[in-house]
């Protein structure tokens, strides 16, 4: 949090002083006047509107990647027949940007509210595609190879081996995929919704009123945050069973002492030692 106050208060005097070197900042609301304008929409109806919208297009779209995203990279990883057949395809469709997807969306579905869940739903749906694939592929054999031994079958390693061995790196494909949804839906609202914390952040922009613009930029940050903080909660909280890193602070380091030399024996004691009592002595012990 220290960074974020230092972030607003540097915001804050550049453009409470109107500094134009390089960058305009003269052209920018203070903090003031876009925490105003964030207290005003937060009295009005739009904005709670806008924000529930928005957030159930993420739901459903990130929902439904989510299951198939996981469903077809299990698949893929596990069915050399379904990597043969759907592997290309997947591949090249993958580096086609989602918001790229935006004309096809609204010539393929009736209403742009479904077009906007197609859009977060294909964002998603890659990242988390790519990472339980190779997530699974990375497990070791002798995992499975065990539970075969003890006459386990194939659901039985699915949902033994495959899937709690996967989970760390299925729980990254999801933090990734849910970032990526809130910049696609954000975009898709400018272009094509009707109702949406993007819709109205674009709206804003087109009537010169900056304020708003900044309140909708605080809005998607703070939804981002808080729907990602959610997902890890929840990986951490489903990979409890993992070895979790500490950090240990370094011991000091102690002065070493210098090493005494070993006292030898009295040559008194040494003179009574005769050659005659070791050999005795020795063969005492081999008695």
């Amino acid at each position: 949090m220290g960074a974020v106050a230092a972030a607003l208060g540097l915001w804050q005097l550049l453009t409470g002083l109107d500094i134009d070197l390089w960058l305009r900042f003269s052209q920018f609301p203070t903090v003031t006047d876009v925490a105003h304008a964030f207290a005003d929409r937060l009295g009005g109806a739009d904005y709670w509107k806008d924000l529930t919208d928005s957030l159930t297009r993420i739901a459903t779209g990130f929902l439904l990647a989510a299951v198939l995203g996981l469903a077809v990279g299990v698949l893929v990883a596990r069915s050399p027949l379904a990597e043969d057949l759907l592997g290309p395809l997947l591949e090249m469709i993958r580096p086609i940007p989602a918001i790229a997807l935006v004309p096809v969306a609204i010539l393929l579905f009736p209403s742009n509210e479904q077009g906007i869940v197609f859009i977060t739903f294909t964002a998603a749906f890659f990242p988390v595609l790519v990472s339980t694939r190779h997530s699974v592929r990375a497990l070791t054999p002798v995992w499975e190879e065990a539970v075969l031994t003890m006459g386990g079958g194939r659901w039985r390693i699915l949902g033994s081996v495959v899937l709690p061995g996967a989970l760390p790196g299925i729980f990254g494909g999801l933090s990734v995929g849910i970032g990526v949804s809130w910049i696609c839906v954000i975009s898709a609202e400018m272009i094509s919704g009707q109702y949406g914390v993007g819709y109205r952040t674009w709206q804003d922009y087109t009537i010169v009123n900056y304020p708003g613009v900044f309140v909708g930029m605080v809005t998607i940050g703070l939804l981002g945050w808080l729907t990602s903080t959610a997902v890890e909660l929840a990986g951490r909280r489903l990979t409890r069973w993992l070895p979790r890193t500490s950090h240990v602070p370094s011991a000091r380091p102690t002065a070493s002492r210098p090493r005494t030399p070993a006292r030898r024996a009295p040559a008194a004691v040494r003179r009574t030692e005769h050659p005659s009592d070791t050999e005795g002595a020795r063969d005492e012990h081999l008695v």
